[in-house]
């Protein structure tokens, strides 16, 4: 069953190029920010805080809470690229999100009436009437030669985390690695409700059979390479089972059981889970459920003897998660 997983243009991933600047604004959903190429600056203003100016680049995650008010900008010639993924049970449009932007033609300011707009800053009606007059583009905008603010390392402590450079959570051999991103190596992933993953699965290698034991939705974007993926859910019926590409994007429901397989050349995703400490049950492997069932149960269920349950008992002995292809 071959299906078209691309994301529709509100989920697609954000381009910027050479001094592109998205325009300030807020979103209805709590999101996860991660930037898949290159290398750029976003300013971020908590709720009642300074703003914070953060250097962006490749394999950087940001988590995003509601009523956080960001901006873009791309200050090199190469495209700089950021996927969002976020929870959309409290949008305005359910599976999308709804910027708000603070200027630009579409934005809250050009909403109000020049009455409105001078007294709540205390200007002069034709000094309001240049500031809304002013603002002919929306969203994305290109500068020409802004002297922006200039982004300062040390502003990306607790609000960022690298992907690609942190220490992994698990690395097999000839299967695969995984980064794992909580409301411990990222404070703020805690107020967004969000946990979120990096995963490189090696060419061939699988990904074990597992679902999220804590009632957790995965949404998963795959991020370059390509391979096989099947999930199963009620009643032992498969749900989905398609080769996804670098691009695709699919959501796993709760408590339902998903696989991958990679390609020759390997699969690398993104994906966010709906609680901030995610907890995951593998069902194949050294860590597998099927492995803490006494003998007498699995015989029973299986309806086999005693044989073929030793057999099955006896595979996988010392792989967990993540096993290298066949010799």
């Amino acid at each position: 069953m071959e299906i078209d997983l691309t994301p529709r243009a509100s989920h697609a991933p954000g381009k910027r190029y050479r001094d592109g600047f998205a325009l300030p604004s807020y979103s209805d959903s709590a999101r996860v920010a991660y930037a898949l190429q290159g290398n750029g600056v976003v300013g971020i203003v908590l709720l009642e805080k300074e703003e914070k100016v953060l250097p962006v680049k490749k394999g950087d995650a940001i988590a995003l809470p509601f009523g956080v008010i960001t901006w873009w900008h791309n200050k090199e010639e190469a495209e700089f690229v950021v996927l969002f993924l976020g929870d959309t049970k409290t949008a305005h449009k359910q599976g999308e999100f709804t910027d708000f932007y603070l200027n630009g033609s579409n934005g809250i300011f050009t909403g109000f009436s020049t009455e409105f707009f001078g007294q709540a800053w205390d200007l002069e009606e034709n000094v309001v009437e240049t500031l809304i007059g002013k603002q002919s583009g929306k969203g994305i905008v290109k500068l020409g030669g802004a002297n922006m603010p200039e982004p300062k390392k040390e502003h990306r402590d607790g609000m960022t985390l690298n992907c690609e450079e942190t220490p992994l959570d698990v690395d097999i051999k000839g299967g695969g690695r995984v980064v794992v991103l909580n409301a411990t190596n990222l404070p703020l992933v805690g107020e967004v409700g969000l946990g979120a993953d990096l995963v490189r699965l090696d060419g061939s290698a699988m990904c074990s059979p597992g679902f999220s034991c804590d009632s957790a939705l995965q949404v998963t974007y795959i991020v370059r390479g390509s391979g096989r993926v099947q999930v199963v859910g009620v009643d032992g019926k498969r749900v989905l089972e398609t080769t996804v590409r670098a691009g695709n994007l699919f959501i796993v429901p709760r408590f339902f059981v998903v696989s991958k397989i990679a390609d020759p050349e390997g699969l690398e995703w993104f994906s966010i889970i709906t609680t901030p400490n995610p907890i995951f049950t593998h069902l194949a492997g050294s860590i597998g459920a099927w492995k803490a069932l006494s003998p007498q149960v699995l015989e029973a269920s299986f309806n086999v003897d005693s044989d073929t349950e030793k057999l099955f008992r006896s595979k996988r002995t010392s792989d967990a998660i993540f096993f290298p292809p066949p010799k």
